[in-house]
């Protein structure tokens, strides 16, 4: 057992002592003194820290956007402070009260409320999800609430659907567009519960389930059955993009050393749209001790990873020594050598991340409206300032790949046979393929010309918002006769040509 927690298991005998008279041999005595001691410089020990969080974060100041770290330290909110700027047009700082939109740190909360249904007895984390929204389509496999929790449902993931259908990720967002669109769909990205992959739109499912099962709005359920009972004052679901919200930060990204404001209107609360402080969360991190809402047994099936059908749990990412497994908006992993329940998020500008050490009864949240802030690494850094003496070496996980050989693809020889007209009617929008200058173009209305990479025998790679993939099918004759797109969430959507396309 490591010294520093010995000593605090001494500590807490001695405290726990009617009378320190009792230890009447040298030795206790001595382990005694050793206590004081560690007690007296416990405080000082507590100043340095802040004082190494101050400089790590001193880079934040009034013309920059900022962060807001809480720490919960042993059942107790030991620290809430803020670093930077809540709003640079009006030159208000981040404070204790400054409140952030979380991103996907909001899942945690969603899966969280349909917990609390299961245990009302409303719904089973085992029903189909067709006998809570009908309209979705029946793809010919049973889609269970536990898939959409666990990201195992196959269903394509509706940003990446949207932006695919010409929509900015700065547009008005709802969850009825994105219902809509979650109707026209004809295909999954893989059978479900088979695999795993990132879908926002498992959560929007899931926060209109809690919607139809409880008679409420997904908003209002979680702010009565959640943020009340928590007193987390300052916490909301945001299903209106109009709505105002006391203390909101704006957020943030740098462009040729210039700072601008990036306008959120997404109305779908559920995958992302809880805005919150970090002392609220820090309330949220003591509940897992001590649940008020929820129940011990609750949580620990909420905590444990998502398994597919095949009884293997979700991986959520894979690294040298290092794996972390899915649990319902949060990730289990081991950080240098403890166990850690955490997750991301980003909406816009906002970033934030919180980790949770239930062996160490320790937590921390950091919020920042900045799109650069290095959420992981600081968390790290943090983690490293307040469990120094408890943690492993960090581990090498050894040189990258970068080097290795690989065969480089022909490139296509007649670009001519990819021009045409290609129409997807899931998401009711059309490309046209043409050739510019020697180069293979798409076009689309509103996206304008997206100009492709060859990447080999009737394959392509450019970006429509996210990074995607494009490949041409042909028929038996060798005429291209479909356009295939993928991306991060969605997979092989088919665009047919047009038979008059020349």
């Amino acid at each position: 057992m490591h010294l520093l927690t010995e000593a605090l298991q001494l500590r807490l005998q001695v405290k726990n002592m009617a009378d320190p008279r009792q230890l009447t041999s040298p030795s206790a005595w001595l382990v005694f003194i050793g206590l004081l001691s560690c007690s007296l410089c416990s405080g000082q020990t507590k100043n340095d820290i802040e004082k190494q969080l101050d400089l790590h974060f001193s880079k934040y100041d009034s013309s920059t956007p900022g962060v807001a770290v809480g720490i919960v330290r042993d059942g107790k909110i030991a620290l809430v402070k803020g670093y930077g700027t809540a709003s640079l047009e009006h030159r208000i700082p981040v404070s204790s009260n400054t409140v952030f939109q979380i991103g996907s740190v909001s899942k945690q909360f969603t899966a969280f409320a349909i917990y609390l249904l299961e245990k009302q007895g409303k719904l089973t984390l085992e029903d189909d999800i067709r006998k809570h929204v009908p309209e979705v389509p029946d793809f010919g496999k049973t889609i269970r609430i536990r898939h959409l929790l666990a990201h195992s449902s196959g269903i394509r993931d509706q940003a990446a659907l949207l932006t695919l259908a010409g929509w900015r990720m700065d547009e008005v967002f709802t969850t009825s567009q994105v219902l809509r669109v979650l109707s026209l769909q004809r295909e999954l990205n893989f059978e479900p519960g088979s695999a795993y992959l990132y879908s926002n739109s498992g959560y929007t499912l899931a926060a209109e389930i809690v919607r139809r099962v409880s008679g409420q709005t997904f908003a209002e359920f979680t702010r009565r059955n959640i943020f009340e009972p928590l007193q987390m004052s300052s916490t909301q679901f945001n299903d209106d993009h109009e709505m105002i919200i006391r203390n909101r930060a704006d957020s943030y990204y740098k462009e040729d050393g210039r700072y601008k404001r990036i306008n959120l209107n997404d109305a779908v609360a559920g995958p992302s749209n809880l805005y919150t402080t970090a002392g609220d969360m820090l309330k949220w991190a003591l509940n897992f001790e001590d649940p008020i809402v929820g129940d011990r047994d609750l949580i620990r099936r909420f905590n444990e990873p998502s398994i597919l059908n095949n009884g293997e749990r979700v991986v959520y990412y894979s690294l040298p020594g290092d794996v972390g497994y899915y649990a319902k908006g949060q990730i289990q992993k081991i950080y240098r050598g403890l166990n850690v329940l955490s997750h991301g998020g980003h909406a816009g500008g906002f970033r934030g991340t919180f980790w949770r050490f239930p062996g160490q009864r320790f937590a921390m949240v950091l919020l920042s409206n900045d799109e650069h802030f290095a959420q992981l690494n600081d968390a790290e850094t943090v983690a490293d300032l307040y469990l120094n003496g408890l943690l492993k070496p960090k581990q090498n996980r050894g040189a990258s790949a970068a080097g290795t050989s690989r065969t480089i693809p022909k490139p296509n020889t007649s670009l001519k046979d990819f021009e045409g007209r290609f129409y997807n009617e899931e998401i009711e929008t059309a490309y046209t393929a043409r050739v510019v200058n020697g180069q293979l173009l798409l076009t689309h209305l509103r996206h304008g010309d997206i100009p492709l990479t060859d990447a080999g025998k009737d394959r392509f790679t450019g970006r429509i918002e996210f990074p995607a993939q494009f490949e041409f099918e042909r028929d038996a004759a060798g005429q291209v006769v479909e356009l295939r797109i993928s991306n991060f969430g969605a997979k092989n959507v088919k665009f047919k040509r047009s038979p008059n396309a020349s």
